[in-house]
C-alpha cells in the first residue's frame, strides 16, 4: 500500500501534465507516425519514465542521466551488494545511485530497458504487448508483476493512443543490449 502511496505521489504531477497534452491532431484526425513519435516522446520524457529507466551518472552538478544509455534500464554490468536494511520510521525505499535498482517490502526491482534491443528491450514485443503490460501491470499483460516505482495505478488510466504513441517513440530509439537482472524477493523471503 505503501509503495502505491509513494508512486502516486512521485508523479502526480507528470499524470497532470500528460493528461494535459491527450489532444487529437489540430484537424481531428490521426496523427501521423512522425506526429505519433513526437507525441509519445513528450509522454516519455514528461512523464518521468527518464528518471528511472534511465542510469544516472555524477556530473558537475551532481547525479544527472546518462544519455549515452538513454532509457536502457539497470546497467547489467552493474553489481549490487545487497539492499541495506530500511532505518526505523516512515520509510519505504533504498535506491540504487543510478536510480535504476530499487529495493523496499516487494523485495528488488530494477528498471527495464525500454530500447528496442531484440534480446533485452521492447524490439520483440508488439504494441499490444506495450500495452497490455501497463494496464495490467504484469510482464507482456500475463506475466510477473512489474514492481515499484513503476507507477502502473496512475499508467494504467492512460489512453491506448497514448500508450500507443509511447511505444511508437520507444521504438524509434537506438537499440542498447543491456540484460536488466531478474527482480530479487524481499530479504526476509530469501
Amino acid at each position: 500500500m505503501k509503495h502505491l502511496i509513494l508512486g502516486s505521489i512521485l508523479l502526480a504531477a507528470g499524470a497532470a501534465i500528460v493528461a494535459l497534452a491527450i489532444a487529437p491532431d489540430a484537424k481531428g484526425g490521426v496523427a501521423s507516425p512522425a506526429d505519433l513519435v513526437a507525441r509519445g516522446r513528450y509522454i516519455v520524457e514528461s512523464f518521468g519514465c527518464v528518471d528511472c529507466h534511465t542510469p544516472h551518472v555524477l556530473g558537475p552538478n551532481g547525479p544527472e542521466p546518462d544519455r549515452t544509455r538513454h532509457l536502457s534500464g539497470h546497467p547489467a554490468d552493474m553489481q549490487l551488494p545487497p539492499a541495506p536494511a530500511l532505518p526505523p520510521g516512515p520509510w519505504i525505499a533504498s535506491i540504487a545511485a543510478s536510480m535504476t535498482a530499487w529495493s523496499g517490502p516487494w523485495g528488488t526491482s530494477f528498471t527495464a530497458n525500454l530500447t528496442p534491443d531484440v534480446e533485452t528491450g521492447l524490439g520483440a514485443w508488439t504494441p499490444e504487448d506495450f500495452i497490455a503490460t501497463l494496464k495490467t501491470g504484469r510482464h507482456m499483460g500475463r506475466g510477473r508483476e512489474i514492481l515499484p516505482p513503476m507507477p502502473i495505478t496512475m499508467i494504467r488510466n492512460m489512453t491506448e493512443d497514448d500508450m500507443r504513441a509511447m511505444f511508437a517513440y520507444l521504438r524509434s530509439l537506438p537499440a542498447v543490449k543491456n540484460r536488466v537482472p531478474d527482480p530479487l524477493p524481499p530479504v526476509e523471503a530469501r
